[in-house]
């Protein structure tokens, strides 16, 4: 992980900083061992010392990321964001390096600005926090910013949004190294969901109170039940006693996501936990899951996932 030598305090900064190391710093032989390797890499930031802040002083820097296999920026200088203060020249030739050795690139919240200077982000999908989409669209505009999602996913170059929203990108890499199981354990030993439907879009309108909307909790839980069978917008709406609009709104203000893209979110999850627990055929989880036969299984899987159920399965066996 690349850092700043000198971190402001109060600051945003500590906060994303803090994430990666509590993911990937602690070992947990009991999920999975060996863990990860975590290296904090200091650079000279060129904006002088932080006011009120801290300096870190790691026998890392900026030459060895050359040997890392992920490299995250959990952020760039506020200075570098909101003044135009360019980033180092040093920073953005090592990002390259590092990606053309072969390594993924990883950023949280403004760190996105990094991997864009570097032109690792050109014709890809990104995010960052919304507060600075807009920026990142205007400084950069071959990347495809998107100020709806929580994170994305481009395979060896992920994005996410601000804040908390790195923690969810973090699981994510769990999720995807070492298998759900793993991911869903390690989230409930840090008190947190270990997958958030929907995106930071239902953290955009400040002029709509935000709301868990518990009222659908029941509804949720009735259909997560029965994902093997034929659910539709008016199936859920009529067990909530409500109208199909209503639901959407509902649901779409409470999540970020729509009646449907939420199914769908639900019947991926648990074909994966079947993949991973069980020896079944993929026609039979297709089945199960409510995705109907195994061609549609794996449509979905390529399309949301980046990989097919089987590949999936060889991935985490026995988890």
């Amino acid at each position: 992980m690349v850092v700043p030598a000198g971190i402001g305090l109060p600051s945003w900064d500590l906060y994303e900083l803090s994430i990666p190391c509590t993911v990937f710093g602690k070992p947990q032989p009991d999920l999975a061992d060996p863990w990860y390797d975590l290296r904090l890499c200091t650079y000279d930031d060129g904006t002088g010392p932080a006011p009120a802040g801290l300096t870190l002083h790691t026998p890392h820097g900026l030459d060895d990321l050359a040997g890392a296999a992920t490299v995250i920026v959990p952020s760039v200088p506020d200075a570098c964001v909101e003044d135009g203060v360019p980033l180092p020249a040093s920073l953005v030739t090592a990002l390259r390096r590092a990606h053309r050795a072969g390594a993924r690139v990883v950023s949280l919240c403004t760190g996105a600005f990094a991997l864009a200077e570097a032109g690792l982000l050109d014709g890809r999908r990104a995010t960052a926090h919304w507060q600075h989409t807009a920026q990142l669209a205007a400084r950069y505009p071959e990347v495809t910013v998107d100020d709806a999602v929580l994170y994305v996913d481009e395979g060896d170059v992920l994005t996410s949004a601000g804040l908390t929203a790195g923690l969810d990108l973090c699981l994510h890499l769990v999720r995807r190294d070492l298998g759900a199981k793993v991911a869903n354990q390690l989230a409930r030993r840090m008190v947190v969901p270990a997958h958030r439907p929907g995106g930071q879009a239902q953290f955009i309108d400040l002029s709509v109170p935000a709301t868990d909307d518990e009222g659908l909790a029941p509804v949720l839980d009735w259909a997560r039940a029965r994902l093997d069978r034929p659910l539709t917008v008016d199936d859920l709406a009529r067990r909530a006693a409500l109208s199909p609009r209503t639901l959407y709104r509902r649901l779409q203000a409470s999540t970020g996501t729509t009646p449907l893209q939420w199914l769908l979110n639900q019947r991926l999850a648990r074909a994966q936990t079947l993949l991973e627990s069980t020896d079944l055929p993929i026609e039979k989880i297709a089945a199960l899951s409510g995705l109907g036969t195994a061609n549609n299984l794996r449509h979905h899987f390529l399309r949301h996932l980046g990989v097919s159920p089987g590949e999936y399965r060889r991935s985490f066996p026995g988890r």
